[in-house]
């Protein structure tokens, strides 16, 4: 599934920058919680917090139209 590719994704930068989940959370400004849940591939997290957690960790979203089948 998308949520649990974006979250191990997330947790592998997360690991390779060497930086905890608690710590992660603050710079970012999302709930710890939400961050354990995202890494796990639970919930369903907002634009707003994937940005967030994107933006600290050096990344970025992209949005683009699939190819043809």
């Amino acid at each position: 599934m998308l949520v649990e590719q974006i979250g191990e994704t997330i947790r592998n930068r997360r690991k390779e920058l060497k930086i905890t989940q608690p710590h992660l959370a603050e710079l970012a400004g999302v709930s710890i919680n939400t961050l354990y849940k995202l890494e796990r591939g639970q919930g369903n997290p907002s634009l707003d917090v994937l940005n967030k957690l994107a933006e600290v960790l050096g990344m970025e979203l992209k949005l683009q139209i699939k190819g043809k089948l």
